[in-house]
């Protein structure tokens, strides 16, 4: 599970446009309707335990009304999580996974029939320790 993103590209103006278009692209919501809170830290990305170097970074954004989705072709489903059950720990979980013939657990999130965990559970953490 992931949240929209992806890479900028030149006629992006900055990170903001290239969020904001990524999105719009992805799941078809529009970030101009809505109000920027603001950025969390920046995160390296990882791919099966080495550094990729590619660095993400996240921008926060709320809507006061729910749109409809519209995914695109990079999109195999889309949920809704609960933001506050996750943060008071509700959902959390433990994924397991076999890297390199060694046995590895990392923190989720279960939502829906999925986990959240890896570098969406880092930005989620990321978020849940600058809101109140």
């Amino acid at each position: 599970m992931a949240f929209p993103g992806g890479h900028r590209e030149p006629h992006d103006e900055d990170l903001i446009a290239t969020a904001r278009r990524e999105t719009r692209e992805e799941v078809g919501l529009d970030l101009a309707r809505g109000a920027l809170i603001g950025a969390l830290d920046e995160r390296a990305a990882v791919a099966r335990g080495e550094p990729t170097g590619m660095v993400i970074a996240p921008y926060v954004f709320a809507l006061e009304q729910v749109p409809p989705i519209v995914t695109n072709h990079e999109v195999v489903a889309w949920t809704w999580a609960p933001l506050a059950a996750l943060r008071a720990g509700a959902h959390t979980v433990t994924k397991e996974i076999e890297h390199r013939g060694q046995r590895m657990k990392f923190p989720g999130y279960a939502v829906d029939a999925g986990v959240v965990w890896g570098l969406t559970h880092r930005m989620l953490q990321s978020l849940f320790e600058v809101v109140e």
